[in-house]
């Protein structure tokens, strides 16, 4: 059925048809939130670790209990954050803290550990208990104290820190966390920034024209920049109105809504690869949910113009609930972990992950304010 339904979608749009999906009922956009995360927390218990796959999906999990008020999300997040003790790598010997890739306790300035500091600043803000942000602030602090600006080297860790450094601002009023928050944007724009595109390169090594698509085109991987795209809608979410720095994260933000959406596709999904859909071809959920996510929110706060973007996030609206949506409730089309987009790379209804529901929990909590907004 979800086939014939996008294949539908598809005719209608070559055929010249110039009406696209309606928004939905909020009603609706709440129980497919239910049904998602009902399946998912069911099926995976809390007490996992706080690295960023994990983590991400937390994200999206604090957005949809604050739509829905439904406390069984709130406790699952609680449960999570008490099992890693507030923490994202453990260690404590600062002089052996590493920024560098890595999955062990001694990696604590790399990024990837950081993302649960979001989840945690968020539960913070309901009790304002400061054990809750005391390792995030031992950490980010520490950091900020460093000489270096190299710490987000790859896309993702733009999602991943950015808003933690808001956050952190919003709880203490620290200046210095804006500050540092610029100064290590502009280290990440140096590198993998496509001025000319709008976009985002995954990190320094798929720079074209080193790095060329199957085609010889630029690379731009879609959960990459949905990473990126995503995370300048969480920044902006927190950042004062008056912040120096705030028309330059408007901008790169306005810019990646326009480029992105000449890279949609008929059916409402974002290819692996942007601008080159034959490297990868086929729907892919996690950019996609990201992507719809910042449509949502960009017009819900005024920096997206409703007649424009409207319809992209309809579109990519259409495609999670129709295609990515399964009957049980799994989230499907989830690329797996992984750096770029992968021709050949088996990418399925079956293809599921922490990040990608997360994703998914947040495109359909901003689609519910959407609603709300254009009653």
């Amino acid at each position: 059925m979800k086939l014939v339904h996008t294949a539908l979608l598809a005719l209608a749009v070559l055929g010249g048809c110039t009406s696209l999906p309606q928004a939905p009922q909020r009603q609706e956009v709440v129980a497919t939130i239910d049904r998602v995360n009902t399946y998912w927390q069911a099926h995976n218990p809390p007490q996992e670790w706080a690295f960023w796959n994990v983590a991400a999906y937390h994200t999206g999990n604090m957005e949809a209990y604050r739509v829905t008020g439904n406390p069984a999300y709130l406790q699952y997040s609680l449960d999570w954050a008490r099992h890693n003790q507030w923490q994202g790598a453990r260690s404590t010997d600062k002089s052996a803290w590493k920024l560098s890739y890595g999955e062990t306790d001694d990696h604590v300035l790399f990024g990837d550990w950081q993302i649960c500091f979001q989840t945690y600043a968020d539960l913070y803000q309901l009790d304002k208990d400061p054990a809750r942000i005391a390792r995030a602030r031992e950490v980010m602090e520490y950091q900020m104290s460093t000489a270096r600006s190299d710490y987000w080297w790859w896309a993702d860790g733009l999602y991943m820190v950015m808003p933690v450094m808001t956050r952190l601002y919003k709880a203490t009023g620290n200046p210095q966390y804006l500050e540092k928050l610029h100064e290590y944007f502009q280290y990440a724009d140096s590198i993998m920034y496509d001025r000319a595109e709008k976009l985002y390169y995954r990190d320094a090594r798929y720079v074209y024209p080193a790095h060329k698509s199957a085609n010889g085109r630029k690379d731009f991987w879609a959960r990459g920049d949905g990473w990126v795209f995503a995370g300048l809608a969480r920044v902006l979410q927190d950042l004062p109105k008056d912040a120096p720095h705030r028309g330059e994260y408007v901008s790169k933000f306005q810019g990646m809504a326009a480029a992105l959406k000449k890279a949609q596709q008929q059916e409402g999904y974002w290819t692996r690869s942007l601008l080159d859909p034959q490297h990868a071809p086929g729907p892919e959920t996690s950019g996609t949910a990201f992507f719809t996510y910042a449509y949502l929110w960009g017009m819900n706060n005024g920096l997206l113009e409703r007649a424009e973007y409207a319809p992209v996030a309809l579109k990519g609206w259409d495609y999670l609930v129709h295609v990515a949506l399964q009957p049980d409730g799994k989230i499907g089309y989830v690329q797996p972990i992984g750096d770029r987009a992968i021709p050949g790379q088996v990418v399925d209804r079956n293809s599921t992950a922490h990040f990608g529901v997360g994703a998914f929990l947040l495109a359909s909590a901003e689609m519910v304010r959407y609603i709300d907004n254009n009653k």
